[in-house]
Parts: structure tokens; sequence; C-alpha cells
């Protein structure tokens, strides 16, 4: 399954899984938008896209804890082209720590705000290009935290709180967007190490069940679902933890 003609932005595309997606993307022949919190974080991507596989990719700053460099993302995506395919929602702050007191409250507040207001914000201003797409895809990286009783990461609890509220959103947006033929598609996965998309090992594939989950297999899941024909609906892939 190839993304040839396809348009496709990704938020958090500084580094990590965001990243390792827009490279993967570009090779697929995906027309890309990129965003990470700072100009220079995109740019890099981006330029690490053209330079990969040659994909046109644009790169733009968007701090999703501030409603207003969401609104110009998707002003800035819109001024380009006429629809999204696949909206990519990967940023969020991770906040380390397991007691309360472990942050401050300008770190938990914006946790809280990346992770779940911003995601909420993004999927509502690119809605109007995903509308305009014949098929269109909304894909949540949300995380294991968001499962319930799910207590194995260390992360502050302004983080599970804000994947929560990510999981919930999803949730009802998945019910609210079927009948429109778009699908929205969570991901919940524990921690998982990201690799290098560039580096020549990327797409080895003898990873066994003794090996972390890494990266790659998170995006084939990704791939899979937004592949499938249009009457197939898959909400949410749950992986197994030992």
């Amino acid at each position: 399954m190839g993304l040839d003609g396809r348009t496709v932005v990704v938020t958090g595309a500084g580094r990590g899984f965001g990243r390792a997606f827009a490279v993967h993307a570009g090779r697929m022949g995906a027309r890309l938008f990129v965003s990470a919190r700072t100009p220079a974080a995109a740019r890099k991507t981006a330029a690490e896209v053209a330079a990969d596989s040659g994909a046109q990719v644009d790169a733009f700053a968007c701090d999703l804890a501030d409603p207003a460099t969401v609104r110009g993302f998707a002003e800035g995506v819109a001024a380009r082209t006429a629809q999204v395919d696949v909206l990519v929602n990967n940023g969020a702050r991770y906040l380390q720590g397991p007691d309360l007191w472990d942050a401050d409250d300008e770190a938990i507040a914006d946790t809280v705000a990346s992770g779940a207001t911003g995601t909420l914000l993004t999927v509502k201003h690119f809605l109007p290009l995903l509308r305009a797409s014949a098929g269109a895809d909304v894909v949540n990286l949300v995380s294991s935290a968001a499962e319930a009783r799910n207590h194995r990461s260390q992360a502050h609890p302004a983080f599970y709180a804000a994947k929560a509220a990510q999981a919930g959103f999803a949730d009802v947006l998945s019910h609210r967007l079927r009948p429109e033929g778009i699908r929205v598609i969570s991901l919940y996965p524990p921690d998982f190490t990201d690799g290098d998309p560039l580096h020549p090992r990327w797409d080895d594939a003898s990873r066994t069940t003794d090996d972390p989950l890494t990266a790659r297999s998170v995006l084939d899941c990704v791939l899979f679902a937004i592949g499938q024909p249009r009457d197939c609906f898959i909400r949410s892939f749950h992986f197994e933890q030992l």
C-alpha cells in the first residue's frame, strides 16, 4: 500500500515516532506537512525527508499547548492544499515523575494542554480539509497509560490525565465522524524504542518476541489500518504487555 497522491499531516514530527512516520510516508509518495514545537526542529525533519525520498514537504512550528499556533498551522496547510487525507496526532508533551510534586504547575498545565486540548483543537481546525478528502483518516498516538488500571508507566499523573482525555475524545470522535466516512484510529502502545528511520537497519524484520516494541512496528500498524478498504473501521490497537 502506497501513499502516492495522498496528503499527510504529522504533528510532533521533530523527533521519535513523528519523525519516523514522516520519513516513511515520504518514501511511500505522500505530500507532507510536518510540525514541531520549534521551527528549527520542523525544518530539520522536512529537510531529512526531502533529502531521503525527494518528497514534497512543508514545515511549520506548532506548540500544541498554544491554540493560536494550532490555528496558524491549519491555516498554513489550508493555504497550500485543498484537502488532508491522513492526520497523525502524534505530538504531546511527556512528563516524568510518579508524584504530583515532581512537576511544577506550569509543566502540568502544559502537559495536559498539549496532549488533550492540543489534539482536540488540531482535529477541529483540520476538519474542513479532512472532510474535503474522498477518504480521510485521523490517527491518534495515545498511550497504554490511557488504558484503565494500567499503572506500569512512571509518567507523571498529568501525562496519564492528558492521555485519558485524548482517548475519550478519540472514542466519541470515531462515533460521530463515521457517518461521514472519516475513520478515527487510535493506538495504545507501551513505551517503545524509536530507532532511526534513516539507519540502514530501520527496516530489519528480524525482531523477535524477546525484543522491545519498536517505532517501526507501531508504524506498520498505522499503515495497515489506513490501507484497508473504506468499509473497514479499525478503531484501536492495544498491545500485549508483560
